[in-house]
């Protein structure tokens, strides 16, 4: 993994720790993911990016192939979707309940390289780099970061602050260490 894709995942684990944090002292959220779950899948949600830098392979599926193979099947599901959610569920959303998948889904869009941004800042970088001047690639690409920005309403009605939180609290974050058992 090149040493940039790994800050961006580094940064991206922080953001998703600090949501799962806000999730879990909320009173409205009834069912959190787990700290382990969530903190894999954000560490390794860019693990086949290096790779398809050069094959020009979905970096997505082949990182879940390989998080398949070695036996993360769990994880393998995170790092499939935080490119595009296969599901979008407002109704789970309403009642607080989010996957891990939707965190680190989210937590992707908010870090540029490993600098926290927003949506909108993201969404600009995207198109530029990976809308390859297409419009139809341009218009599909909004329309994920259009139920992305829903997903960020649903996430910040839950844990009743602001997306302006990210940027402090992450910064300030100290991954866990985690020792094989």
């Amino acid at each position: 993994m090149l040493d940039n894709i790994r800050a961006h995942s580094i940064m991206v684990a922080r953001v998703s720790q600090v949501l799962l944090l806000e999730l879990t002292i909320s009173s409205s959220s009834p069912r959190v993911p787990s700290k382990e779950l969530v903190l894999a899948g954000a560490l390794l949600h860019d693990i086949a990016k290096t790779p398809c830098l050069k094959e020009r392979c979905d970096h997505a599926k082949k990182g879940r192939d390989i998080c398949q193979q070695h036996g993360y099947a769990e994880v393998a599901e995170v790092v499939r979707e935080h490119v595009m959610l296969t599901e979008f569920s407002p109704d789970r959303y309403t009642k607080g309940h989010f996957l891990a998948k939707e965190i680190v889904y989210y937590a992707d869009k908010r870090v540029l390289h490993d600098e926290i941004v927003s949506l909108e800042q993201r969404l600009d970088y995207i198109i530029e780099y990976y809308g390859n001047n297409d419009p139809a690639r341009h218009a599909l690409i909004r329309e994920n970061f259009t139920k992305c920005q829903e997903l960020e309403s649903f996430l910040f009605s839950t844990i009743t602050s602001t997306p302006d939180i990210i940027t402090e609290a992450a910064n300030n974050t100290e991954l866990p260490v985690f020792h094989e058992s």
